[in-house]
């Protein structure tokens, strides 16, 4: 899942935010103006599928435009997971006419029904959720674990990290992606802040679609990463300035470079070995960029 290693450029885009067909304050064609006016290359809105709201399923394919594209999603819910009222599923690439959530279908039950016709699947704010490894592992159509969440992010339960780490030491293989989840109303958190970049040869809502299905794409909160090199037992990240590189995997233990505007930096993967390691960079307002998770035997070594 190296994105770095794959033909392409890498793509701007939100995956998870809403509108007023569900509980945004915004109208649809509002919504996505928000996203391709702060110079995002796609967005996904991401509507409640409920039947309070008329099952919506947002046809954004008229807004599109030269150099900005949409894909169509929803957030999916099925009766209750351990600790919650119902399951919470993103899901993008869905058709148009995706059918209404039967009363008797389960969450794990309408993830696969959602991945079956060509879906991207994820979950979504597992920590706001309190999403058990039980439940995660039960969610088997996922594709994704959405590890950061900035509106749950502002109220204190933003971080999925943990859950992804444990799932991905147990060997699930599955990205992770960072998403803003607005709804463009009073409480939310100000501004845009959290998205992911997709590599992919072009902005074709397929491949960009692809793309998120094979892990080709890193999540930010700020910072760049440029590129990521692994020769032999040592990665090498380029990334915009930091104040800390770090490789982080399935063992308990780090590794990590710290100082005032790094641009470089090579680590020792030998704690990874057999299992997988992913990169975090922070910079010094404490913006965060997140690598999916990468197995060495996996990369081509450059």
């Amino acid at each position: 899942m190296n994105p770095f290693e794959v033909p392409g450029r890498f793509w701007r885009g939100n995956l998870h935010t809403h509108s007023a067909l569900s509980d945004g304050a915004l109208s649809l064609s509002d919504t996505v103006a928000v996203y391709r006016d702060a110079g995002y290359d796609f967005v996904a809105v991401t509507d409640h599928f409920r039947a309070e709201y008329g099952f919506p399923l947002a046809d954004t394919r008229a807004l599109r435009s030269p150099g900005f594209t949409t894909l169509l999603g929803a957030e999916l819910h099925g009766p209750r997971a351990s600790f919650a009222s119902d399951w919470h599923i993103l899901a993008l690439g869905l058709p148009p006419d995706f059918p209404a959530a039967d009363r008797g279908e389960t969450g794990p039950l309408l993830a696969r029904r959602a991945r079956r016709a060509g879906a991207f699947i994820g979950m979504a704010h597992p920590s706001a959720s309190l999403l058990t490894v039980a439940d995660a592992e039960s969610l088997d159509a996922a594709h994704a674990v959405e590890v950061y969440n900035a509106v749950s992010a502002w109220e204190d339960r933003g971080d999925s990290w943990h859950l992804c780490d444990v799932l991905l030491a147990r060997g699930h293989r599955l990205s992770a992606y960072a998403a803003d989840d607005a709804h463009f109303q009073p409480q939310d958190p100000p501004g845009l802040v959290a998205w992911v970049q997709v590599r992919a040869p072009s902005l074709h809502p397929d491949r960009l679609l692809a793309a998120l299905k094979a892990g080709h794409y890193y999540s930010s909160t700020g910072p760049e990463l440029h590129d990521i090199s692994v020769h032999g037992d040592k990665v090498t990240v380029r990334c915009s300035p930091a104040s800390r590189i770090l490789v982080t995997g399935g063992v308990p233990g780090k590794q990590v470079i710290a100082g005032e505007e790094l641009t470089e930096g090579t680590l020792p993967l030998t704690m990874f070995k057999g299992g997988y390691f992913r990169v975090t960079v922070v910079d010094s307002t404490g913006g965060r960029a997140w690598s999916n998770p990468i197995r060495p035997d996996d990369t081509a070594n450059r």
